[in-house]
């Protein structure tokens, strides 16, 4: 039997934060969810004391990524994720206002998994999560390379 799947959700935004684990519950994901409004408390968590991501070897991961975050860039979350030879085989979801396609090619390159710009509308944001939420529920996430 594989890990559960914990997604880390790392979003700033508390309203989107709340919208984002309720959608996600009601499309019928009821993995564990850690949450975190900034990048420092997130890498943190990721990469644990010693730096190396050691901590997390073996657990199975799926990080929901903002862009736009009050202490660092969303960009140098990722880039430091898929550098990292636990971490690099992580999921990892980018969720975020910004639709700029340079950001977005930027993004792929450095090894997201998949891009989504966060409609403006509240229905239509709802209803992406949901169907986000329906996605976490078939994919395979590996475990962290150990």
């Amino acid at each position: 039997m594989s890990n559960p799947v914990t997604i880390i959700m790392i979003e700033d935004d508390e309203g989107h934060a709340r919208l984002i684990e309720r959608n996600i519950r009601r499309s019928g994901v009821n993995n564990a969810i850690i949450p975190f409004t900034n990048g420092t408390a997130a890498v943190d968590y990721l990469f644990g004391k010693d730096g190396t991501a050691a901590e997390r070897k073996g657990q199975a991961l799926l990080i929901l990524l903002d862009l736009n975050l009050p202490d660092m860039t969303g960009i140098d979350i990722l880039k430091r994720v898929k550098e990292n030879k636990f971490l690099k085989s992580t999921p990892v979801v980018v969720l975020t206002t910004t639709d700029d396609s340079q950001e977005i090619k930027r993004c792929y390159e450095l090894g997201c998994n998949v891009y989504i710009t966060k409609p403006v509308n509240y229905e239509s944001f709802a209803n992406a999560i949901r169907q986000l939420g329906l996605f976490f529920s078939v994919i395979q996430v590996p475990p962290t390379s150990t």
